[in-house]
């Protein structure tokens, strides 16, 4: 891919432990018409790896916008929202709590620390994903967003 072409594609960075979340996630964005690619880690420790782009992800791009799971292995998704939200380099980049959790204390949690948005997955498939194709078109088509 050319350093041009690379620049059109938007990237949106999926923190989801769940392979078949995952999996879903993806597929929603499958058929989108927006040059994207998804990039996908499955635990805290390496989501804010790859944003402060350490080790292995010291190439990574920066995301245009985090869809970040609550529930976690190593570093739970409230403590990555936290932290990304307190970073000065990190705390634009637009952040979706996409999580199973309709726990009023999570949701209240996560807009205290600043979160852009909070969506309770469906366990239905059409729905889920009329969500996920929502929130790629607010965040990616319509939204303005800061360039870094």
């Amino acid at each position: 891919m050319s350093a041009e072409t690379e620049e059109k594609h938007k990237t949106i960075f999926l923190v989801e432990d769940n392979k078949a979340d995952i999996r879903l996630i993806q597929e929603a964005l499958k058929d989108s018409s927006l040059p994207h690619r998804v990039v996908t880690v499955r635990d805290g420790m390496d989501a804010m790896a790859y944003l402060r782009q350490e080790g292995e992800y010291a190439e990574a791009p920066r995301p245009d916008l985090i869809l970040l799971d609550l529930n976690l292995p190593k570093k739970d998704g409230r403590e990555v929202l936290a932290e990304i939200k307190a970073d000065p380099k990190l705390k634009r980049i637009p952040v979706v709590v996409l999580t199973t959790s309709h726990n009023e204390d999570d949701i209240f949690h996560s807009y205290d620390l600043h979160v852009n948005c909070y969506i309770t997955k469906s366990r239905n498939l059409s729905q889920l994903f009329k969500i996920v194709k929502g929130i790629e078109e607010f965040w990616l088509e319509t939204a303005t967003l800061p360039l870094e």
